[in-house]
């Protein structure tokens, strides 16, 4: 195939003369040799989560086993953007003479019995019904994602990775800014369920910064997975109050919709650059992965290198505005054929790129038709890299912020509202008023499509991780930060770039306040381009390793309050832990 031309990191060093003296280092640096990095590095939206991360490295645990510890943190002290009701997306690169990736799809699914009718009212669809109360919710993966990273990847029982935030859950948490922020805007919806006002505000307001929040039922919740594995979620005493609690409060789950539930360990989506390197990243029931591949082959026919800012930004957004057009014909692949190939190959890439005005805005409605789509923006994403060379990028999510701000009464458990993403009826509207599709239209046992798009880029000169939250966003959020590592910026920059976005519809660039001066936002206009300036947005975590001198960098967004760690190796367990 033909793809984006990179100038891959040797490219880079003869350039600037440093590739004799790169090479002297390495000759004397037996990690680079060995193809694995010289120290473990943990990056993450919360300092908690990464200090979880940091606890279990230092137990021995390796990156699979820290990133159960980070995810069921986040859980606790970020119940905004993820949790045990929710799921996510988890690429893994496995260390060897030749990496192995593998993808855990912990996607929700729609409960079996599920049916359109159920969220219309008058022979109306009821926008509410699929965004707040357990009728939105789907089966939660997240749990058994854990369990099996742990069970399958891990060096540590899982007892050990969850003890940081069965600890954190039952002592409690304070309350910051962000949180505020973000329960400020569901504050309605946290109001009109008793279990989630119980827990998350105080005397139905927002808790002041600095208030200590303790989820007892959740640590009892954390405890049971601990104890028991899968089945101290997906059946027994707590399935059972899961079920019971949905059923009581209108939504359809079943203890068959637990029992039945199963991550799908998927091939990644992955994409050859042409000096060596490779693009590793989510296929469907993502999307992301997809509108990254296509973006990078159309750029890949259009002088972006040399342009100016704007005549570049008006090239991204056209790649953009024609990728994202493209995904309306995806869903799940268990239930939908994807035309991956035909929608990657360099015929059909450089068609789309050729038909790129470099002077003018191409008009969405010019284009060949697709439906449009909406789903929900929070979630969180978090990344490790460990001394043997395993890493994690996990990209998780309860779709809106706090889910559908239901609580599962006696557990704790706050439930996402992922039934939002599914087309509910097609050829009518969903809950937003938006047209569906048929590949993504609602169907018992079905997942629903998705942005997150956690990623990889590898050669034998080095290792990236990209991942954010953002909803929609996400993969204009990675491009930027692609294309910045295409020219050699650090980790640092990646995360920190302004950002802009256009998603084919509405046919618009929304960009932060800092993207473009006015001249550009003038310029942009000249070609046809509407432009919205929004709030800033995403939290990107990204890691670094040079296997050429060995240098590691990890990279946290400065629009959060996310840390990095870079720790040094420890000695790994002789054996593993007899508890397991």
């Amino acid at each position: 195939m033909t793809i984006l031309k990179t100038h891959c990191v040797l490219d880079r060093l003869q350039r600037v003369g440093k590739l004799s003296f790169i090479l002297a280092l390495w000759a004397l640096n037996p990690a680079a040799q060995a193809g694995s990095p010289a120290q473990n590095v943990i990056t993450t939206p919360h300092p908690l989560a990464t200090a979880a991360g940091r606890q279990i490295i230092e137990a021995g645990g390796n990156a699979f086993d820290a990133a159960v510890a980070i995810a069921s943190v986040l859980a606790v002290v970020e119940p905004y953007g993820s949790g045990l009701g929710g799921g996510g997306f988890f690429l893994l690169r496995t260390a060897g003479d030749t990496p192995q990736y593998r993808f855990l799809d912990a996607r929700e699914r729609a409960p079996l019995g599920i049916k359109p009718e159920l969220y219309m009212r008058d022979g109306e669809i009821q926008a509410d019904l699929s965004v707040d109360g357990a009728l939105a919710s789907a089966i939660p993966g997240q749990p058994a994602a854990m369990v099996k990273l742990s069970e399958q990847y891990g060096r540590l029982p899982i007892a050990a990775s969850l003890e940081p935030a069965i600890r954190l859950a039952r002592d409690g948490v304070e309350v910051d800014e962000h949180y505020r922020k973000w329960a400020g805007y569901r504050l309605e919806a946290l109001r009109r369920d008793p279990g989630s006002a119980r827990l998350f505000l105080s005397d139905g307001e927002l808790p002041a910064q600095g208030r200590r929040i303790k989820y007892p039922e959740l640590a009892a919740s954390l405890q049971r997975l601990a104890d028991h594995g899968r089945d101290g979620f997906y059946s027994g005493e707590l399935a059972r109050r899961l079920v019971d609690g949905v059923r009581k409060s209108g939504g359809a789950w079943t203890l068959e919709d637990l029992s039945d539930y199963q991550v799908v360990e998927r091939e990644p989506l992955r994409w050859k650059l042409p000096h060596g390197g490779e693009l590793i990243s989510s296929p469907p029931p993502s999307a992301g992965g997809l509108v990254l591949v296509q973006s990078l082959g159309m750029l890949h026919s259009l002088p972006w290198r040399q342009a100016e800012p704007v005549q570049r930004a008006h090239y991204v957004v056209e790649t953009l505005r024609r990728a994202y057009r493209d995904r309306g014909v995806l869903g799940d692949p268990d239930f939908v054929e994807m035309p991956l190939e035909r929608l990657t190959t360099a015929d059909y890439l450089q068609r789309q790129a050729s038909s790129i005005d470099p002077e003018r805005a191409t008009p969405s409605s010019s284009l060949p038709p697709t439906e449009p789509w909406r789903e929900g923006d929070h979630t969180t994403h978090f990344t490790v890299l460990d001394v043997q060379g395993n890493a994690v990028a996990a990209t998780l999510s309860l779709n809106s912020m706090f889910g559908a701000a239901f609580t599962v009464p006696g557990t704790g458990i706050l439930l996402n509202n992922e039934m939002d993403d599914f087309a509910i009826d097609v050829g009518g509207s969903n809950a937003y008023g938006l047209r569906g599709t048929a590949p993504n239209a609602l169907a018992g046992g079905k997942r629903p499509i998705s942005s997150m798009a956690p990623t990889f880029i590898e050669s034998n000169q080095d290792f990236a991780t990209f991942g954010t939250p953002g909803g929609s966003q996400i993969p204009s959020m990675i491009l930027i930060s692609l294309l910045a590592y295409l020219q050699g910026e650090p980790a640092s920059s990646w995360v920190a770039l302004p950002r802009y976005h256009h998603q084919y519809l509405p046919d618009l660039i929304t960009h932060e306040p800092d993207a473009f001066s006015k001249a550009e936002r003038d310029e942009l206009q000249s070609l046809g381009h509407r432009l919205e300036q929004v709030a800033t947005y995403g939290n990107q975590q990204s890691i670094h390793w040079n296997k050429l001198t060995g240098k590691i960098e990890g990279a946290s967004d400065p629009r959060g309050m996310g840390t990095t760690e870079i720790l040094p190796a420890q000695p790994a367990p002789t054996q593993q832990n007899p508890l397991r």
